[in-house]
């Protein structure tokens, strides 16, 4: 499994959000700035994070987005899979409801699962929170 830019840039543009949330609308100009990343591209990625209800748009002169949920309520799972789609390592174990013709007989699938609960596991416990936390102490400002 390799993450796509969209996946990484869409988590990116999240912490952005959650940083500075504040209750201000922010613009994507000003995330672009910051992170990098093209306003262009990032229009494509708020754009599936706002039909998916993760960020609220403001429309004016003012306007720009802000997270529907506090950080603590988003998991990197969910930004990922939203982005991504599956996270499964091969499509074998992507869907319990069409198993694999092969899957009785086929050992390697163990190491599927096993790789696809890892993943899963660490993903879905990681919060938006959790990496605004990580990010302010990299960047040395500490929040109490």
């Amino acid at each position: 499994m390799k993450i796509s830019t969209k996946g990484r840039y869409a988590l990116r543009l999240m912490i952005d959000l959650g940083e500075n949330n504040t209750g201000t609308p922010i613009s994507l100009r000003d995330v672009a700035k910051r992170q990098g990343i093209s306003e262009k591209y990032l229009e494509q990625i708020i754009s599936i994070l706002n039909k998916a209800g993760y960020v609220r748009s403001v429309r004016g002169a003012q306007g720009g987005y802000l997270l529907r949920r506090e950080p603590k309520e988003y998991t990197v799972g969910d930004i990922l899979r939203l982005t991504e789609g599956s996270l499964a390592p091969v499509t074998c174990v992507e869907d319990e409801d069409m198993p694999c013709e092969r899957q009785d007989n086929c050992v390697t699938v163990i190491v599927w699962k096993k790789i696809n609960e890892a993943i899963n596991n660490v993903v879905d416990n990681i919060t938006l929170q959790d990496l605004v936390d990580w990010q302010n102490e990299k960047n040395g400002s500490y929040v109490i």
